[in-house]
C-alpha cells in the first residue's frame, strides 16, 4: 500500500476503476497520492462467444437439412452439390463451436491477487468472496465487481488543526497516525464503501483527538507525543466495526503550539536555564560553606574525641572505686548472711523439737480419746439392755379369729380379762399372753352354775 503524503492535509482513501493488470499497481502504489484499498476491475468478459456458438448450432442445423435434401435428390448432381454443401456446413458449426468453447473457457478466468479477496456478484448481486488464486465463473453473468486488500495494514494520517486544550487555547495542530486493516471485504464495500470511509474515519479521529486534546493542559501538550492511545484505538475501533476495518496501531508523532505560546514557552526555557545557572552558582556556594562546616565539624569531633579520653580515665577510677566499694559490701554482707543462717538453724531445732513434742502429746491424746469412746459406747450399750428389759411388753388381743363382727360377749369378756393379764405380766414379766385361752378361761367361769348370779 502506499504511504501516506507528508502534506498538511493528511491522506485520503478512494476507490479506483482499472482493468485487471492494473489491479496489483493501484493497491500497492495507490493514485496520485491517494490510498487505494478498493479496485472495481473493468469487466472483460462479454458475451461474444455467444454469437459463435449460435453460429456453430446454425451450422450444424443446415448440414443436417442439407444432408436430407441430399437424401431427396433426384440425380447425382444435386446429390453431389448438396453432400459438398453439408460437409461445408458440418465442418464450420465443428469449428464455431469448437472456437466458441474456447472462447467461454478463456474469459471465465479470473486472477484474484494475493493479499486481496475479490467480491463475486451474479446478476448485479454479491454472491460471495473469492480467494486469492485462480477462480472459473461459468456462468456468464457472473463477476467480480470488487477486488478488496484484505492482509496489508494500511496507513493513515490525519492532522487535527486547533484543536483546544483544557484552559481552550487552539493548538497549530496534532498529527495522528494509524494503521487500518479491512477484515470483512462484503460488508465493506456493502455497508460504506472506499471514499465515504475516508470521510468516516477521519471524522472519527478528529473526535478522538479534540476529545484527549480537552484533557491535558496546555503547559503539557508535548506530553501528547509518544503516548499511550491504547483508549482512542478501543473508541475507533467500537465506532468502525460495523464497517468491516479493525485499528491495528496508532500514536501521535508530533503536536505544534501556537506561535505565541511557543514564545512564551521559550521565555520559560530561558527563565528555567536561568534557575539552573543560579542553582549551580548556589551550588558552589553551598559548597564550600559545607567545607567550612565540615572542617569545623572535625575540629569538634577531635575535641571531643580528647574530652571522651578523660571521660573514660575518670569512668576507669569511678569503677575501681565502685568494684572496692562492692566488695566491701559483700564481706559486710556475707558475715550477716552467716549470722542469719546460725540463727535460723538453731531455731529450725527449737521448732523441730517442739514439733517432735507437739506429735508426741497428739498422740497420747489420741489413744486416751480412743478408750474414752470405747468406755462410753460400752455404757451407751448397759443402758440400752436395761432399757429394753424394762420396756412395756405390747398384749395381743385377738377378740375374733374369723375377722368378723366381735359379740357383746367376747367384748365383756376382754373388758374384765385385760385387768387381769396386765398385773399377771407385770408379775411374772412374761412377754405376751394369748387373749384367747384366757377369753376361753372367764367364758368357762361364767358358765358354770352359779356364775350368773
Amino acid at each position: 500500500m502506499s504511504q501516506p503524503t507528508p502534506d498538511r492535509r493528511g491522506s485520503t482513501i478512494k476507490e479506483a476503476l482499472a482493468g485487471w493488470g492494473d489491479i496489483a499497481r493501484l493497491l500497492r502504489g495507490g493514485d496520485s497520492g491517494a490510498l487505494v484499498p478498493v479496485v472495481m476491475p473493468k469487466n472483460s468478459r462479454r458475451n461474444t462467444w455467444t454469437v459463435l456458438l449460435w453460429f456453430g448450432v446454425l451450422a450444424l442445423v443446415s448440414g443436417v437439412m442439407m444432408t436430407a435434401a441430399e437424401s431427396d435428390a433426384g440425380n447425382a448432381a444435386s446429390e453431389t452439390a448438396w453432400g459438398a454443401l453439408s460437409v461445408v456446413a458440418f465442418t464450420v458449426a465443428a469449428v464455431s463451436l469448437l472456437c466458441g468453447v474456447l472462447w467461454w473457457w478463456r474469459s471465465s478466468i479470473v486472477e484474484i491477487e494475493q493479499g486481496t479477496t475479490g467480491v463475486l456478484t451474479k446478476y448485479g448481486a454479491i454472491a460471495g468472496v473469492l480467494d486469492p488464486g485462480r477462480h472459473y465463473l461459468w456462468h456468464p453473468w457472473s463477476g467480480v465487481d470488487f477486488v478488496v486488500d484484505t492482509s496489508t495494514e494500511i496507513p493513515y494520517s490525519a492532522p487535527v488543526v486547533a484543536c483546544p486544550t483544557r484552559e481552550n487555547v487552539p493548538l497549530k495542530s496534532i498529527e495522528f497516525f494509524l494503521k487500518f486493516r479491512i477484515t470483512d471485504a462484503v460488508m465493506f464495500v456493502r455497508t460504506i464503501g472506499a471514499g465515504n470511509f475516508d470521510l468516516v474515519l477521519s471524522s472519527a479521529v478528529q473526535d478522538a483527538i479534540r476529545q484527549r486534546g480537552r484533557q491535558v493542559r496546555t503547559e503539557r501538550a508535548y506530553d501528547l507525543r509518544g503516548s499511550d492511545v491504547a483508549d482512542m484505538q478501543q473508541l475507533l475501533n467500537r465506532q468502525l466495526d460495523r464497517y468491516g476495518v479493525r485499528i491495528t496501531g496508532c500514536n501521535i508523532p508530533d503536536v505544534q503550539l501556537p506561535a505565541q505560546y511557543q514564545q512564551h514557552l521559550a521565555t520559560r526555557e530561558t527563565v528555567a536555564k536561568e534557575r539552573v545557572a543560579y542553582e549551580q552558582e548556589w551550588g558552589l556556594t553551598r559548597k564550600r560553606r559545607t567545607d567550612n562546616l565540615l572542617m569545623e565539624i572535625e575540629r569538634a569531633k577531635k575535641i571531643r574525641d580528647a574530652k571522651i579520653v578523660e571521660v573514660n580515665a575518670a569512668l576507669n577510677q569511678a569503677r575501681k572505686d565502685v568494684a572496692q566499694m562492692l566488695e566491701q559490701q559483700e564481706t559486710e554482707a556475707q558475715r550477716v548472711r552467716f549470722e542469719i543462717e546460725t540463727r535460723g538453724r538453731a531455731d529450725l531445732v527449737s521448732a523441730e523439737n517442739e514439733a517432735k513434742a507437739q506429735q508426741r502429746l497428739a498422740t497420747a491424746y489420741r489413744d486416751n480419746r480412743a478408750v474414752l469412746q470405747y468406755e462410753l459406747a460400752r455404757r451407751r450399750l448397759e443402758v440400752g439392755a436395761t432399757l429394753a428389759q424394762n420396756a412395756p411388753k405390747p398384749v395381743v388381743v385377738q377378740t375374733d379369729p374369723a375377722g368378723g363382727e366381735p359379740s357383746a360377749l367376747t367384748t365383756l369378756v376382754t373388758a374384765q380379762l385385760l385387768p387381769r393379764l396386765a398385773l399377771g405380766a407385770a408379775g411374772d414379766g412374761r412377754p405376751d399372753l394369748d387373749l384367747a385361752s384366757g377369753a376361753r378361761a372367764l367364758a368357762e367361769e361364767m358358765t358354770r352354775p352359779g356364775a350368773e348370779e
